[in-house]
């Protein structure tokens, strides 16, 4: 029934039975089979098939979320099965965003790679939005993501408290452009909450990087509103300062988050471990 599912969800990726087809490389007419099969075991029409191609009926939608939970519980048990056995090395795979990933992972990265040698890691920058899609679609084992809560709505993840994150405005010394803010585009959280807590900021850059926005701010084309985390060696060298901007300082939670302690496989349990552990 695996492969099933796996067909019926290349269709509603690709659209049509044509791509789908070539995909998991099979003819059409078997592609055709394989999702009439399912359809019959489940009891009821997943697709609607026409000129513009194919789409999900009403229980095909509501199949799609559980079809990919239960394929990605499949790969974590093949995973894990091969690791204890020794078939091969093993891997983890994360997903944190721009400040996690560059400022509060690399130590226990290294450690982690240090210890377990023979296990690849796998990194991907990312912000929260897509860390917890590739949760939920089984391409990511472990997640680091801003704020708490999760949604009651995704009853399958377990949510761990993992740091706090203060986020501080910084200038160059002497704050030469005080009425200026350098800032990340709009859908970035830091973006959002410098639009909501401060009065009405003269954005006059919009960057895509960290090292965009501190080289930049670090010339004295303005303030920033960022992690301290990011900035600690530009705080020590002198190169920037902090400045007193209320809200700010603003604390975060920065969360792990994951399908369960007991669903990981071994390499990505030891990781979770270690990230939970005293920091490297």
């Amino acid at each position: 029934m695996f492969d099933e599912l796996n067909h019926f969800l290349l269709i509603v990726e690709h659209g049509t039975f044509t791509e789908a087809s070539r995909r998991a490389h099979l003819s059409q007419p078997a592609l055709s089979a394989s999702i009439k099969r399912l359809e019959e075991r489940l009891g009821g029409r997943l697709l609607h098939r026409g000129a513009g191609g194919a789409r999900p009926t009403a229980a095909g939608q509501a199949l799609i979320p559980k079809a990919e939970l239960a394929l990605a519980a499949v790969a974590d048990g093949r995973r894990a099965v091969s690791e204890v056995l020794g078939l091969r090395t093993g891997e983890v795979r994360l997903g944190a965003g721009p400040t996690v990933a560059t400022y509060m992972l690399p130590a226990t990265m290294a450690a982690f790679r240090v210890a377990h040698p023979g296990v690849r890691l796998y990194l991907r920058e990312a912000h929260s939005p897509a860390v917890w899609e590739g949760l939920r679609r089984g391409d990511l084992d472990l997640g680091v993501v801003t704020g708490s809560s999760v949604d009651a709505r995704e009853s399958w993840v377990v949510a761990e408290d993992w740091r706090q994150d203060e986020l501080v405005v910084a200038s160059a010394p002497g704050d030469p452009a005080p009425n200026a803010w350098v800032c990340f585009p709009r859908g970035s959280m830091l973006r959002h909450l410098l639009d909501e807590g401060f009065d009405a900021p003269d954005v006059v850059m919009e960057l895509g990087s960290i090292a965009a926005v501190k080289g930049n701010v670090r010339a004295g084309v303005g303030r920033c509103l960022i992690s301290r985390s990011a900035i600690e060696r530009d705080l020590a060298d002198g190169q920037m300062r902090l400045v007193h901007a209320p809200p700010a300082p603003i604390v975060r939670t920065m969360t792990l988050v994951h399908r369960g302690a007991d669903r990981l496989p071994p390499a990505a349990a030891r990781l979770r471990e270690m990230l939970l552990g005293p920091p490297a």
